[in-house]
């Protein structure tokens, strides 16, 4: 028996359960939508309109004075993925460096377009803990948890990440800003299915998170895995070679394993452990 679909969605219901459907796709790593009709993309018209053809190539709906203007892509761009990039880390850059305040730079990434992992999150996960916190930690992106609630480690991985901390008396909501922690990521969007952020992903996002770093202003930086590693420091991550030394925006840097790979290795745990001991060690000024 055939169902008619618009039947099937109509009413409140129905909506809710066409978005309860749209979800579960996404869940599953869905990023495009395919019509059921073929469409011939050769069947342009040959030529745009006048008006049409002005407002996709005058220089001035491109730049406006000294910033990017994030909802345009210039139509020699889409046929260049390199310089489509190139393009959207200059907004980046100036959106960021437009962001005096950390609320600011909060509604300069919600404002951000060209990162498409915004389109299948539910919310932008900013930050987490107290802002001038000694410590902060930068992690890689959200989860499903994260993404649902809109705070960064906050599934079993962030459990883990706050009893770890607690050890050392440090915790995202201590009152005392000499113990609290200030937590953020890469990527302020889940990717889909929870996959490794891409290339391009971290290097739009870049200039923000050095904002963000700059705005919070911590006397430490942890890293939790290979990936903010990079996004901060340029560099591939190496546990055992860089563990300890290494420098960013003029501050220590820590890199630690992501507590997501500690749960999949507890033997991984020990040199976790030596790594918070050696930070208990710095902030309390033998290091």
């Amino acid at each position: 028996m055939g169902i008619d679909v618009d039947q099937r969605f109509e009413g409140d219901s129905g909506w809710y359960a066409a978005l309860a459907a749209l979800d579960w796709q996404v869940e599953l790593g869905l990023t495009d939508v395919i019509s059921e009709v073929p469409v011939d993309r050769f069947a342009l018209p040959e030529a745009l309109p006048r008006s049409e053809l002005q407002s996709h190539t005058r220089p001035e709906a491109i730049v406006s004075r000294d910033v990017v203007a994030p909802q345009i892509v210039h139509r020699e761009t889409r046929a260049d993925p390199g310089a489509a990039l190139a393009l959207a880390v200059e907004a980046a850059k100036a959106a960021a460096r437009a962001a005096g305040s950390l609320e600011a730079l909060r509604a300069a990434m919600a404002g951000y377009l060209h990162c498409d992992l915004r389109r299948g999150a539910r919310n932008l996960v900013f930050a987490d803990g107290r802002a001038g916190a000694r410590v902060l930690i930068l992690g890689e992106a959200p989860v499903r948890e994260e993404d649902v609630e809109g705070r960064p480690f906050v599934g079993e991985a962030g459990q883990l990440l706050d009893r770890m901390f607690a050890s050392i008396g440090l915790a995202r909501d201590a009152p005392d800003l000499r113990a609290a922690l200030y937590i953020t990521s890469v990527l302020p969007w889940r990717p889909p299915g929870d996959r490794t952020a891409g290339a391009d992903e971290v290097a739009m996002m870049r200039p923000f998170v050095l904002q963000h770093i700059a705005l919070a202003a911590p006397e430490v930086i942890v890293v939790m895995g290979n990936t903010a590693f990079f996004a901060l420091t340029g560099e591939q991550g190496n546990l055992t070679a860089q563990r300890h030394g290494t420098e960013a925006l003029g501050l220590p840097v820590l890199q630690m394993t992501h507590p997501t790979q500690l749960l999949r290795n507890p033997a991984a745990k020990r040199e976790a452990w030596a790594d918070l001991l050696a930070l208990r060690a710095r902030l309390e000024g033998g290091a």
